[in-house]
């Protein structure tokens, strides 16, 4: 489910994802982040959701953001410049139990005080696999989103893989989930980066935002 965006708000977006889009820098420590002086939108995730392939997709390169069959490849908060209007940030991928307890503390710590310390962060897109919806790391992330007030919205990916009667499970029991959750976003994007289905309107969605 997902709003209507007109033929030239389409446009307007494909022609700003056609346009450059380059890595910046890993940030491990908030005092690294880059200022704050355009509008950024955040992409987090259970490992291997399909994340690192979404943004290449929305992007239409092949490798901009690394994929892995590696779960927990993204260690840190990866900048990609969109045509000099709107950081990309990749999170870490979170959820997977195979990374020391340190380490995931850690990426705790530094995702949770990036969230609040972050005045241009418009919107965190929380990446939910369409074929096995909600995990309680999911929401888990939504909280620490609710209590920072930073707005968010769900997209599930690899909506291609799933059969029509599970997806719908899926989506009733996300929308019963979203009404629990005040910083998020009542309505979710359905995409598939192999059919690039969603993805002209996830562009239209961040471009709305800058």
């Amino acid at each position: 489910m997902s709003e209507e965006f007109s033929d030239a708000d389409l446009e307007s977006a494909r022609l700003l994802f056609s346009g450059p889009c380059d890595f910046v820098l890993g940030v491990a420590g908030l005092e690294q982040l880059p200022a704050a002086d355009r509008t950024e939108v955040a992409f987090a995730g259970r490992s291997n959701v399909g994340k690192s392939s979404l943004i290449n997709g929305l992007t239409r390169r092949g490798n901009l953001a690394r994929t892995s069959n590696t779960p927990g490849r993204t260690q840190q908060l990866n900048f990609f410049d969109l045509g000099g209007a709107v950081y990309i940030v990749d999170m870490p991928g979170y959820g997977y139990a195979k990374v020391s307890k340190s380490i995931r503390n850690e990426w705790d710590k530094l995702i949770r005080n990036y969230l609040r310390g972050r005045p241009n962060l418009r919107c965190v897109f929380i990446l939910v696999d369409g074929r096995h919806g909600m995990k309680e790391s999911d929401e888990h992330l939504m909280t620490m989103l609710d209590e920072a007030a930073v707005s968010y919205r769900i997209v599930l990916t690899k909506c291609d893989k799933s059969k029509k009667l599970e997806m719908e499970k899926i989506k009733a029991d996300l929308r019963a989930i979203l009404k629990k959750h005040p910083a998020a976003h009542p309505e979710f994007l359905e995409t598939s980066s192999l059919k690039n289905q969603g993805l002209p309107e996830l562009r239209a969605t961040i471009t709305s935002l800058i």
